[in-house]
């Protein structure tokens, strides 16, 4: 257990400067967008969604770099496979719940303070009326992004470039696949019950309520699978 604190801790340590830097350029765009939209518009604010997808897209990257810039140096110093995955799960969930509760905190601030203005991916779908949910989604939602990169990042190292090309083309292949499915083949009645199941799982009841637990649960089952698959590589995985 000792050397697993360390490898978490070692994990979490190597990620405060790169998540750092990243806010704090975040931070100067975003300001340096609202000056120029204020004085275009005469002093209004305005503003957009980005500050969650920025976060996306980071935490995309995480994901990859978790494997390619880690593995070697923990799996060196004599941490086996099994710690070197719990320590990634555990960094994966301290910074994706660190990130999502300063752009909680950012997005609604911002959009109080601009007037509405600027808008939240979260608040876009949900509503501005709870912030832990508004945490807990994000929270979910960028662990499931994580784990997808990261788990790629782990498919690559094991079959290599090309086969994993091959992989994304058959994925692309089948993706047109299931939409020909949908438009020629499937009854009106199949499809509309798979998008009732679809919008039932991100929270949209159909009496028109919204659950948010519901797209929580979502994001985490899935984030789970991918992170039970990305085990089961990880523990054939040589060092390159």
């Amino acid at each position: 257990m000792r050397k697993l604190k360390q490898a978490i801790l070692y994990e979490c340590a190597t990620k405060i400067r790169p998540v750092a830097i990243f806010y704090a350029i975040e931070c100067a765009i975003t300001a340096a967008i609202f000056a120029i939209v204020s004085i275009l518009t005469g002093g209004k604010h305005m503003g957009s969604n980005g500050l969650e997808i920025s976060s996306v897209v980071f935490v995309s990257v995480l994901g990859i770099l978790s494997y390619r810039e880690d593995f070697k140096e923990l799996i060196q110093n004599g941490y086996t496979r099994k710690y070197i995955y719990l320590s990634n799960i555990c960094m994966f969930l301290v910074i994706c719940g660190t990130m999502a509760l300063i752009d909680t905190i950012v997005g609604n601030g911002i959009h109080h303070f601009t007037g509405g203005t600027y808008f939240t991916l979260y608040g876009v779908l949900y509503g501005y009326g709870d912030p832990l949910a508004n945490w807990l989604w994000l929270t979910a939602l960028y662990l499931m992004v994580c784990s997808v990169f990261y788990l790629g990042a782990l498919v690559i190292s094991k079959v290599g470039k090309l086969v994993f090309l091959f992989i994304g083309v058959g994925i692309s292949g089948l993706i047109l696949l299931v939409g020909a499915l949908f438009q020629f083949v499937l009854s009106a009645e199949t499809v509309q019950a798979i998008a009732l199941f679809c919008r039932t799982a991100m929270g949209f009841l159909g009496d028109g309520s919204i659950y948010v637990a519901l797209p929580v649960l979502t994001f985490l089952i899935l984030a789970a699978l991918l992170n039970a698959l990305s085990y089961g590589v990880i523990r054939r995985t040589e060092l390159k």
